[in-house]
């Protein structure tokens, strides 16, 4: 049976390129949305021509160039540029403009800002038709365009200058040993000259290292990246990378991405209520906001600052219990009206232990207790340490004690090694550990019997000395455990009984999971091409926008998603106007032609 007959390539046609694209493509929302912009009010570069000087391009071009690409995998400014050229969608999207990858590469570093503007302009369409139940929140981790071997943390600045300088001391004694000896080459030693070279290079890194630990003492920093400033180390799924932790809410309805934050938070812990502030100020700017989390986002702080702020915090119960116990102080208020959504009567309310009519369904109860905690005022001037000098303190560490440093805030340890600070507990003591140090130290089974690998200790800020009881034990030698003992006062608190809604829970998965799936594997986003926070955080705008778009046609349907865009259409068109006067005559009737065109399409 014979194949199917192919064209002749040498055959001539008379066909336009918008004859070659389907009638309901997305690449025709896509030129739709762009064109109903306002780019200059957005705050886009060059939004306007210039009235003299080298044409550029209109950025409307670019932007659409940048949509199209995060949508289908095509993301570097040199893809993009052979794309402008071969790629039949793209021509039409261009009207076959062929921008160099500079031009394109420049666009979407000079407005990244801008870019989240655009995200929320397509948002704003759709916002009269969502009825959002509430929405789920969660977080995932984007590597940054920053390599592990570019990023160090204190205790690897430790290990990489312990190394430097026992490398130093050896090429010395190579050195040294090579003068003694008529001919090197015969003993397997190398020349004095790559021996030379070698030392000045270890010599050079150890220098910059030591400039690196200088930095993050006078910054106060706990690691440092030096392509990317501001992305920090972070466990992910498999392993650890330099990340941003990307913090989204999602519609329940629609399973559009209402909002989003880019942090570099390493965990989620703390991440609800800023991620939540600007959707309720957008959604539900009266009533009030409901949304659901994992159980990552279990901080008694936060779940209280978002019941002050109306929004209710569906977050994932711990085994065997059914509600949350939030304590507030208790604060004597006057006048308060529970009938109220607004954030300060709520406040109000909460504080004084009186239920919100609002929350009559969540919080079960509110009851006034007298609570003892630390006082304050006197753990606010710390003690003076007992060592006055460093050698004092590394001899009371060879003992078999933890040492602290509270100038410095390290730990010297009974194996010689210094412990670095890694977070601050809630019941605010400060925890210490070099994982590295207990890796390779030869006195850890004496050290530490855990099954972790590596030893943390922790201190408050009244603490200097702790016994190592089972490096003391080994020893066979006596030691008891000081503990310091602080004094404590009566205050009075409302201790809120908070009951999540178990069947809202139970959706999360389905909400927030498949958005963050659809970015990192169908369109390839788990990574960023840009450095620095705010760029990166137009660079998911994109993302974030190419997924509203594909998700809105599925859920809504093409005719409904442009009949919106013909209203913005409208309102730019009429604005646009008196832009339009400065363009020459030949600009003119191509702009009122396009106009008509997509308001035609629409009919």
């Amino acid at each position: 049976m014979p194949y199917v007959n192919p064209q002749d390539r040498n055959q001539m046609q008379i066909v336009s390129l918008d004859s070659m694209i389907e009638p309901e493509s997305e690449i025709r929302v896509i030129d739709a949305f762009v064109n109903a912009l306002d780019l200059n009010e957005l705050g886009f570069s060059r939004s306007v021509p210039a009235r003299e000087g080298r044409p550029a391009y209109d950025p409307r071009a670019l932007l659409k160039l940048y949509i199209y690409g995060v949508q289908n995998d095509i993301r570097s400014s040199r893809k993009l540029e052979k794309a402008c050229r071969v790629n039949l969608e793209v021509r039409w999207l261009m009207n076959s403009l062929t921008p160099d990858f500079r031009t394109i590469s420049g666009f979407r570093k000079e407005n990244a800002p801008a870019m989240k503007k655009v995200f929320l302009a397509f948002n704003k369409l759709l916002r009269g038709e969502l009825q959002n139940e509430f929405f789920s929140v969660d977080g995932s981790k984007f590597f940054a365009c920053n390599s592990k071997e570019r990023n160090f943390t204190r205790s690897k600045l430790d290990d990489r200058i312990c190394w430097l300088e026992g490398h130093i001391d050896e090429y010395i004694r190579l050195l040294e040993q090579a003068d003694d000896l008529e001919d090197p080459d015969r003993h397997n030693i190398m020349s004095r000259e790559e021996l030379t070279t070698g030392l000045q290079d270890a010599q050079a890194r150890l220098e910059l290292y030591l400039a690196y630990q200088k930095k993050m003492d006078e910054e106060g920093l706990s690691q440092i990246s030096l392509t990317d400033p501001d992305a920090n180390l972070m466990k992910m799924r498999y392993g650890f990378g330099v990340s941003y932790n990307v913090q989204t809410a999602v519609s329940s309805e629609s399973h559009l991405i209402a909002d989003y934050q880019v942090t570099t938070a390493v965990t989620d812990y703390g991440q609800l209520a800023p991620t939540l502030s600007e959707v309720k100020e957008e959604y539900h700017p009266e009533g009030v906001l409901e949304a659901v989390a994992d159980s990552g986002y279990q901080s008694e702080a936060d779940m209280r600052e978002c019941l002050e702020n109306g929004i209710i915090p569906h977050v994932i119960l711990p085994d065997g219990k059914d509600t949350y116990e939030i304590t507030v102080p208790y604060e004597e208020s006057a006048v308060c009206n529970p009938e109220s959504t607004e954030p300060e009567e709520l406040r109000k309310c909460l504080h004084a232990g009186i239920v919100p009519d609002i929350y009559k369904d969540v919080i079960k109860s509110a009851v006034i207790r007298q609570t003892q905690v630390f006082d304050a005022e006197e753990s606010a001037t710390p003690k003076t340490s007992p060592f006055a000098s460093e050698a004092e303190m590394r001899e009371k560490a060879e003992e078999g004690y933890f040492v602290r440093d509270p100038e410095k805030n390290i730990v010297y340890c009974p194996g010689g090694q210094i412990l670095r600070q890694v977070y601050i507990t809630q019941k605010e003591r400060i925890r210490y550990t070099n994982k590295q140090a207990c890796k390779r130290c030869p006195n850890r089974k004496k050290c530490y019997k855990g099954s972790k690998g590596f030893r943390e200790i922790e201190f408050n800020k009244d603490e200097f000395a702790k016994a190592n009881g089972n490096w003391l034990r080994a020893e066979g030698r006596e030691f008891h455990f000081h503990r310091v003992r602080r004094s404590k006062k009566t205050v009075m608190t409302v201790v809120l009984t908070f009951q999540p809604d178990r069947r809202k829970m139970v959706r999360r998965k389905c909400l927030s999971e498949h958005p963050f799936g659809t970015i990192k594997r169908s369109m390839h986003g788990n990574y960023f091409l840009l450095r620095g926070k705010e760029k990166v955080a137009g660079e998911f705008a994109l993302l974030a926008l190419g997924y509203n778009i594909r998700r809105a046609l599925r859920h809504f349907g093409y005719k409904k998603v442009m009949g919106w865009i013909s209203l913005l259409s409208d309102a730019f068109y009429s604005v646009f106007k008196e832009q339009v006067k400065m363009y020459h005559e030949t600009e003119k009737i191509a702009f009122f032609r396009q106009i008509s065109l997509f308001q035609a399409a629409l009919i």
